[in-house]
């Protein structure tokens, strides 16, 4: 499919750091900066996603497809996450046609492939 195609992916990788933050146990976790927030192994993908500023793109089309449950589910999993900025390049109207409800097969089969 020619969206597909288009979709810029930056890998959105929780659990390979080298960084640690104090939690609030005040015990070190490891943690990645994406968008400018945080990404904590203590939380799921959809948690750590729903902080970073250049995701909400995709947090919505999440939404929309349908996947929040199953992406809060036990992982590992990894995530090659387009940016608001991959989305931005899409042709015009393309987000906002995959985010109707009609079209949630679709959305959920394109967003499902950029998970392992």
């Amino acid at each position: 499919m020619k969206t597909k195609a288009m979709m810029v992916i930056m890998l959105f990788a929780m659990l390979t750091t080298g960084n640690t933050l104090m939690s609030q146990g005040g015990i070190k976790e490891k943690t990645v900066m994406v968008g400018g927030a945080a990404m904590y192994t203590t939380k799921n993908i959809i948690e750590n996603a729903m902080n970073s500023k250049d995701h909400t793109t995709l947090v919505a089309a999440v939404k929309a497809a349908g996947l929040v449950e199953t992406l809060s589910g036990k992982g590992p999993f990894t995530v090659f996450a387009p940016t608001n900025a991959a989305f931005d390049k899409l042709p015009k109207g393309t987000v906002e046609n995959l985010l109707k409800p009609e079209n949630k097969a679709t959305l959920s089969g394109i967003l499902t492939y950029h998970v392992v």
